[in-house]
């Protein structure tokens, strides 16, 4: 699973995170992650998760792992 967003925003000026939304449930948060800090992750999530910024084209990337039924649902960024 790998998925990309181009924001209007500096990615090292704001963090970006990424939250999904199963059909029928709740929001549930991913992670955040800021050019030059560290990611942080949720920590139920965070092996099969990363994120990854490209600071020259603003874009949030979300790499996943291992991924099974349970994880479709509709993915977001959104500045945090």
């Amino acid at each position: 699973l790998t998925i990309t967003c181009q924001v209007s925003y500096s990615v090292s000026s704001y963090y970006t995170s990424w939250i999904r939304q199963p059909a029928g449930k709740g929001l549930e948060w991913i992670g955040a992650h800021r050019a030059g800090y560290s990611p942080v992750y949720k920590a139920s999530l965070q092996n099969k998760f990363s994120i990854s910024l490209d600071s020259s084209s603003n874009t949030a990337t979300l790499n996943g792992v291992n991924v099974q039924p349970e994880d479709t649902a509709v993915y977001y960024c959104a500045r945090y």
